[in-house]
């Protein structure tokens, strides 16, 4: 009946340490890993987009797609157009962070 007792707590202490608990580091993986599969990231774009999610960077950095939208707005707003235009388009996408 000890033993059975010493096994129980055991457990519980064991349960309760959270040994098998999930890690932040693991859900914030599991949850990349998600929105990489929904975006249908591959190669060194699934890479890239990886290293910025799980560095927690901003989502602007991450997304190429929303990045574009934000760049052409910022652009639009400052009525640019042609060679100026360009020029602020390239160096607006190429600075990930933002």
């Amino acid at each position: 009946m000890k033993k059975i007792a010493l096994i129980g707590l055991m457990a519980g202490a064991f349960l309760a340490s959270g040994a098998w608990a999930e890690t932040a580091q693991q859900a914030r993986m599991k949850s990349c890993n998600a929105e990489a599969g929904k975006q249908s990231l591959a190669g060194d774009a699934r890479k890239a987009f990886m290293k910025s999610c799980l560095s927690g960077a901003p989502d602007k950095a991450s997304n190429p797609q929303q990045r574009m939208k934000d760049c052409n707005a910022e652009a639009s707003g400052k009525g640019m157009k042609g060679d100026a235009r360009k020029a602020f388009m390239k160096s607006c996408l190429s600075n990930a962070g933002g």
